[in-house]
């Protein structure tokens, strides 16, 4: 089923294409099936998203450099904002049906995660403001709607969008911290 809907979700250009009697259909299945096992569309999206960003956040959290905890500081901030928006070009329309479901991509543990690792390499930078709220802002330009308009509509690069993403990163920290 996920791998019906992963597939769906990847031809799709936009989320709302993407129906749950398209991924019943595409998975052999009923439709009742898909809701006994995932509660309604979001649940099903939420899944999706999970399995591609866990592998990622366990590279965050215990994996080698640049990822993991034992690269620098500055190192591990861009090489994190980076692989974030890699996963988001690789599924912009999932992305974006995740960010647009009925519940906050906010409260998604794998954001709030994130949040907490950029928030901690912020503070290790001797970033100067609000490490909390300076982390919400750079993951907001890794944001799915965004990355679909840097891709889709101004034809950016891989290359473009994280070093756009990353040289806003650079900018939040002072000189002294290393990223420079």
């Amino acid at each position: 089923m996920l791998d019906a809907a992963r597939t769906l979700f990847e031809r799709a250009a936009t989320p709302s294409e993407v129906s749950m009697d398209q991924i019943a259909a595409a998975a052999s299945v009923g439709k009742g099936t898909l809701f006994r096992r995932f509660g309604d569309r979001d649940g099903l999206v939420r899944a999706l998203v999970e399995a591609k960003t866990t592998p990622l956040l366990q590279e965050i959290e215990s994996g080698p450099p640049p990822l993991g905890p034992a690269a620098a500081p500055a190192e591990r901030l861009c090489a994190v904002l980076a692989a974030i928006v890699d996963v988001k070009i690789e599924t912009v329309a999932l992305s974006l049906a995740h960010e647009s479901g009925t519940s906050s991509p906010y409260a998604a543990e794998g954001y709030r995660a994130t949040h907490a690792v950029v928030a901690s390499l912020l503070t290790e930078l001797r970033f100067s403001g609000d490490a909390g709220i300076a982390a919400h802002v750079l993951l907001a330009a890794t944001r799915a709607d965004l990355i679909a308009v840097l891709v889709r509509a101004e034809e950016r690069t891989r290359d473009e969008i994280v070093d756009g993403v990353v040289g806003c990163a650079r900018a939040l920290v002072r000189r002294d911290a290393g990223l420079e």
